[in-house]
């Protein structure tokens, strides 16, 4: 296959800007559940997103543009353990993690946590998409970190995914493997870590896409693209640039994969998702349903740039009078939508996937909405990006806890600070406008407000509060901010991470452009 031009996570996509390349996709994901008891061994507490069993949850933050042995975008992760108890850098060939810095790597472009092992110790996955393997260029791969009493990677060795190894297939030019990651455990208890493909060839058609489902402690390996046949019908079908598995969700009972880049019909780049069950049916996660504007439960009509599901976010739900949470609430993005003339003005859209496995509308959201802060401008591409919460699962849902961050990248208050951004935090139950608040440069996120700022480019949802990266515009402003979920109109962040502080090694090229 050859090998297209890549996305880069600082572009923004303009109207006509349809080609493949220009896509923006992403990752989202969820706090996770603490393993069982039962399941913890020695050393390890079973906390979320805790690496060193400390019982403090730890933060991984990338710096995927960063240089590297005087490799440009080679990429790294920093580790910042809880409590003060210092920090971890991870590079690849050093300290036991295979390969080595190589210019484009992009390694941590991706990151997911989960318990991969079940042994109570927090797991770090990395995805490095533009990795390449041999010559074969942007290939991509995934790594697993294993967490420990120690440490992270202070015990088992890294865990290597590739095509062509582990993942089985074979490896090709701009496969891209670990663009996108999602992972936790499903509501059976067995930990999961969902890679996206996007870059995949599906027969003759380049870019079509797919992802691998990685179940249970053995890490078994199934492979998903939209020709598969897995014990029902995947949605769609592959076709060149559909880019299916450039974004992904989940929860313990769902997952939605985006096909950003679907078209349909004959309209370009409309964009469409598809959501599975964790049950497996004829060793595959089951399918459930597609989503497309082009159908009656989805709002809005499928236009050329709208990159429906080039965002996902997806939450544990209990309805009113349930008494278990086995549904979810997801959110699509859909930044590139116009709004009756305003163009690339964006919105969101909330769906209810239930027990049974079927969809109902939940609710539409734009700049535009009853009480919702801000309105609607050309450029805003509301819903570039997205993290959900619920930070109460076992309760039933409510405004309070279930809480959508909304990536609103293209905001600009002045033509001197365009495209500084913002984040819309909206309940994902009840009115959007009653309990909603905005947040920006220089109005809560630290910093003087500047041009090319992007902020929304880069969010993360914990129980304990959403992860604000400010990877872009200028150096001063790099860091990373936690806000309470309930923060007020420009309230300010509980805890900040920046490079030159609190341990972090000063200098960075993109600082937070991922987070978990």
């Amino acid at each position: 296959m050859s090998s297209p031009t890549r996305p880069r996570p600082r572009a923004i996509r303009r109207r006509g800007a349809l080609a493949a390349s220009a896509l923006v996709l992403t990752v989202s994901a969820l706090g996770l559940a603490p393993a069982s008891t039962a399941a913890v061994a020695a050393g390890c507490s079973g906390v979320e997103s805790d690496f060193n069993g400390d019982g403090i949850r730890d933060t991984a933050i990338a710096d995927p543009e960063a240089t590297v042995a005087g490799h440009a975008e080679a990429g790294l992760v920093r580790i910042v353990y809880g409590g003060g108890k210092g920090t971890l850098e991870l590079v690849q060939g050093t300290g036991g993690i295979p390969g080595g810095p190589e210019r484009g790597d992009q390694y941590g472009f991706a990151l997911a946590v989960y318990d991969a092992d079940a042994d109570g110790c927090a797991d770090l996955a990395i995805g490095s998409p533009y990795e390449d393997l041999s010559t074969t260029a942007d290939a991509g791969w995934v790594h697993i970190v294993y967490g420990s009493s120690a440490g992270l990677n202070a015990g088992k060795a890294v865990k290597e995914h590739t095509q062509g190894g582990t993942l089985g297939g074979a490896k090709e030019a701009g496969d891209w493997v670990g663009y996108a990651l999602t992972a936790g455990k499903t509501s059976a208890g067995a930990p999961y870590l969902i890679v996206g493909i996007p870059g995949e060839s599906i027969g003759t058609a380049e870019d079509a896409g797919g992802f691998v489902y990685i179940h249970g402690t053995a890490q078994t390996v199934v492979s998903v693209n939209q020709d598969v046949d897995t014990g029902g019908a995947v949605p769609g079908t592959a076709e060149r640039d559909d880019r299916f598995g450039g974004s992904l969700a989940s929860t313990p009972t769902h997952f939605a994969v985006g096909t950003p880049g679907e078209a349909i019909g004959t309209v370009p780049f409309a964009g469409g998702a598809a959501v599975f069950s964790h049950t497996l049916s004829s060793g595959h996660p089951k399918p459930l349903f597609g989503l497309g504007q082009d159908q009656d439960i989805v709002d809005g009509a499928e236009e050329p740039g709208d990159g429906f599901g080039t965002a996902l976010a997806m939450v544990p739900h209990r309805p009113s009078g349930a008494t278990t949470t086995n549904e979810s609430l997801l959110a699509v993005g859909v930044p590139g939508e116009d709004l009756h003339t305003t163009v690339d003005a964006g919105a969101v859209q909330i769906f209810r996937v239930t027990a049974a496995g079927t969809l109902a509308k939940h609710m539409w959201l734009d700049q535009n909405s009853a009480d919702v802060e801000q309105a609607s401008e050309p450029g805003d591409f509301f819903g570039q990006r997205l993290a959900a919460v619920n930070t109460a699962p076992s309760s039933t849902s409510s405004g309070t806890n279930t809480r959508l961050a909304i990536g609103v990248p293209g905001e600009e208050s002045t033509e001197e600070h365009r495209e500084k951004g913002g984040v819309h935090i909206v309940p994902m139950v009840g009115a959007p406008g009653a309990s909603d608040s905005w947040i920006d440069p220089g109005w809560g996120i630290p910093g003087e407000p500047a041009p090319l700022q992007l902020a929304g480019l880069s969010l993360a949802a914990a129980p304990g509060g959403l992860y604000v990266g400010m990877p872009y515009g200028p150096q001063a402003g790099h860091a990373v901010h936690l806000f309470p979920w309930n923060t007020a109109n420009g309230g300010a962040p509980t805890q900040t991470f920046k490079p030159g502080e609190g341990g972090i090694p000063a200098g960075d090229t993109a600082f937070g452009a991922a987070v978990r």
